[in-house]
């Protein structure tokens, strides 16, 4: 085995060093971004919003059917049927669902279990004043 010294030349150019960033000042007239709202989006209309979300996937047939979206999402297929059961309430019940106040501690005021009741009734109407019961309900748990 022979060995061959001699001199390898890689050639390389030296980056300059990085700058440390240093804190702006604000110009004038500048604000800063706004503050994320207090408190979280209700657990109802997060899963109205994912309900009419997957709605539109199946329509535009990008998921093929309520079984795959089970299969894709990691739960049940009676899971995925009592989400898509938020959109059997009324436009108008769907509506201030989704643009409910925040709940910034405890417990959300409306829960799914609620909802899955009122969606079982065909007639909106019916729906209707159901949902005003449960949110006349609401207000005298919350005062308590």
């Amino acid at each position: 085995m022979t060995t061959i010294l001699g001199t390898v030349a890689c050639p390389f150019q030296r980056r300059p060093p990085r700058r440390v960033s240093r804190p702006h000042k604000q110009s004038e007239g500048l604000t800063a971004p706004p503050a994320a709202p207090a408190g979280r989006v209700p657990r109802v209309a997060r899963l109205l919003a994912l309900a009419i979300r997957l709605q539109q996937l199946v329509q535009a047939r990008v998921i093929a059917n309520y079984a795959a979206l089970a299969a894709l999402g990691h739960v049940s297929r009676a899971r995925v049927t009592q989400i898509l059961n938020l959109l059997l309430l009324a436009p108008d019940i769907q509506e201030a669902l989704l643009f409910l106040p925040r709940t910034e501690r405890g417990r959300d005021p409306i829960h799914l279990r609620q909802l899955q009741r009122l969606a079982l009734v065909a007639d909106w109407k019916e729906q209707r004043k159901l949902w005003q019961a449960l949110l006349a309900n609401k207000g005298s748990t919350q005062d308590r």
